[in-house]
């Protein structure tokens, strides 16, 4: 098949990839990630160091009140402790795979990585002071869980920090290419291109049945077709081949398959088919001697249900004690200010689209339609993005409660209630629903949050389709520690205000 683009793949060749003043220094992707792991293997074993060595000082120097028994530290014994600590806690990590690729850059994969790599030295300490003659005060030990995990983990999330701007130069990036450039790879390459921090390159479609050359998404042509793959890998380097099922046979898969699925040079991931409507997770159970793929109703189920209902209790109930001067304060500001009831109740959508009243203290003036309906600009701006940046309908005190997200404190009693959880996946009304086009399914999986992946990213400055794909990352992406990282990073994104009007 020849090209309808001659030369085009020359040009892939020898295009620019990265920023002039650091394309000099790029070394193959295989030695930047064993320059990675080797920078991340004595960055953990300093940053474990120090923690011990904290935790010595608190437990034995700093003389706190919490420790009742006095003892007279030996120094030297666990100097000696530290010492065989620090290689252990390293190979627990290793062989949990800390430093495997697959799971570096991960998030909160990778701190739970870290957490049941400390734990297991943890009970290696126990089992030694059981079984063996060396003491170890308990205080000390647990000071020194807690810190090498927080101070390990630390390190993890700035080191992500730090390649993520790297692949803004060209760095750290896998070579991909995506077989089918039908609809659903289409859809993939969209997605993956938006997602600046995927880690991947895409170099463009192999596909059989477009023509070699012709565009497909963006600046992104057909490469080969499969026949061509093979050269197509050589060539370019290619790691990473996305195949969009739809798009072949179920010979051609299973001869893609059999080509690629076990091959050492690239990693071969496919697509359900359905990957834009599966959130929930998939079930492969035996019938007969039949396997088939089942999806779950409910993206939680068993223990993950019960840890979040756990997390939003843990913190929800105390939470309100604590505020509670706070909320009646608020309520009597907006009382003073405008007529009208204290708490606004929007209608909105639950889990398997049973409605709600979510509570909001009340920001806005009763005769809010009234102002709108003299604004046609205001009325086409609330239609298209469901917010209106400069909204005349809102109150001084509601303007003051908006910036700093006060006015969502009453959603508190939604999750006491279980209509809503602490994080998950902005609310939507029954209007909204359309947006979400084929992803409407999914939102209604999960209970809507009080906060979550769209509030720390920039909130009402966050386009609307952006919102969906952050919703949809965080249903697909669930785990505690995600909840845990988003509640931290709540407080600062409702400190600088962005996007909150």
């Amino acid at each position: 098949m020849k090209s309808s683009a001659p030369g085009f793949e020359a040009r892939l060749e020898t295009a620019p990839r990265m920023r002039p003043s650091l394309a000099r220094l790029t070394w193959p992707v295989v030695w930047q990630w064993r320059a990675l792991v080797a920078c991340l293997f004595i960055m953990d074993g300093l940053l474990v160091g120090a923690a011990l060595r904290i935790a010595y000082w608190m437990r034995f120097e700093l003389a706190l009140p919490i420790f009742k028994t006095q003892v007279i530290p030996a120094f030297q014994r666990y100097q000696i402790l530290v010492l065989v600590s620090i290689p252990v806690w390293l190979l627990l990590v290793a062989i949990l795979g800390g430093y495997q690729r697959r799971n570096l850059l991960g998030g909160v994969r990778e701190y739970a990585l870290l957490f049941n790599a400390t734990t297991g030295w943890v009970l290696i300490m126990i089992l030694i002071g059981f079984f063996g003659t060396i003491l170890v005060a308990r205080g000390w030990m647990v000071l020194a869980w807690g810190f090498a995990f927080l101070l390990s983990a630390s390190g993890r999330f700035w080191m992500r920090r730090l390649i993520y701007g790297l692949r803004h130069f060209g760095w750290f990036l896998s070579p991909a290419v995506i077989i089918g450039a039908g609809p659903e790879g289409q859809v993939l390459a969209e997605q993956l291109l938006s997602w600046t921090t995927s880690g991947l390159r895409l170099l463009g479609f192999v596909d059989d049945r477009v023509p070699e050359g012709s565009l497909v998404v963006g600046q992104l042509r057909v490469l080969a077709g499969l026949e061509g793959l093979d050269g197509l890998i050589e060539r370019h380097g290619v790691e990473e081949l996305i195949l969009a099922t739809s798009a072949l046979s179920r010979d051609q898969i299973l001869s893609t398959f059999k080509r690629y699925g076990v091959a050492d040079q690239v990693n071969l991931r496919m697509s359900s088919g359905l990957f834009e409507i599966i959130t929930t997770g998939l079930q492969v159970r035996e019938l007969g001697t039949v396997p088939l793929v089942g999806v779950n109703k409910m993206r939680l189920t068993g223990l993950e249900r019960f840890g979040k209902f756990a997390l939003d209790y843990a913190l929800t109930v105390p939470g309100l004690i604590l505020l509670s001067p706070l909320l009646a304060a608020i309520a009597l500001a907006i009382r003073v200010e405008s007529p009208g009831p204290i708490i606004h109740r929007r209608r909105v959508m639950g889990v398997q689209g049973r409605h709600f009243d979510a509570f909001k203290f009340r920001t806005m003036r009763v005769d809010g339609d009234a102002i709108l309906q003299a604004r046609p600009d205001l009325q086409v701006e609330l239609r298209l993005s469901h917010k209106l940046k400069d909204d005349p309908r809102v109150t001084g005190v509601g303007g003051v409660l908006r910036r700093l997200s006060l006015d969502e404190l009453p959603q508190l009693f939604n999750v006491l209630r279980r209509e809503m959880s602490l994080v998950g996946p902005r609310m939507i009304t029954p209007e909204e629903i359309g947006k979400y086009n084929q992803w409407d399914l999914n939102l209604l999986t999960v209970q809507p949050g009080l906060t979550g992946l769209w509030q720390v990213s920039g909130r009402s400055d966050v386009s609307y389709d952006e919102r969906v794909r952050l919703d949809m990352y965080y249903i697909r992406n669930w785990t505690f520690w995600f909840d845990l990282q988003l509640l931290i990073r709540t407080i600062p994104a409702v400190l600088r205000g962005r996007g909150a009007y």
